[in-house]
């Protein structure tokens, strides 16, 4: 009996570990090519944002329709 507690103990925590890093890293931020804006997208929804700051301070970020697919890449 001691074994099964120590097991999950051991489960739980390994658990709440990856549900700690999959929300600490659910957003991802991408620079375009210009200092105007910036790119979010949301991980879990797939929800892309684009954000813009004027100058210091918060950014407003806008939702955007994103359309289209990542091609597959070559085999060589």
């Amino acid at each position: 009996m001691p074994t099964l507690v120590g097991a999950a103990m051991i489960a739980a925590a390994i658990l709440l570990s990856t549900l700690i890093t999959a929300i600490g890293s659910r957003y991802v931020g991408f620079e375009s090519p210009t200092e105007e804006s910036a790119w979010l997208v949301d991980r879990l929804t797939g929800a892309v944002y684009r954000c813009q700051a004027a100058g210091r301070g918060r950014a407003s970020c806008e939702a955007e329709i994103a359309t289209g697919s990542v091609g597959e890449r070559q085999r060589r």
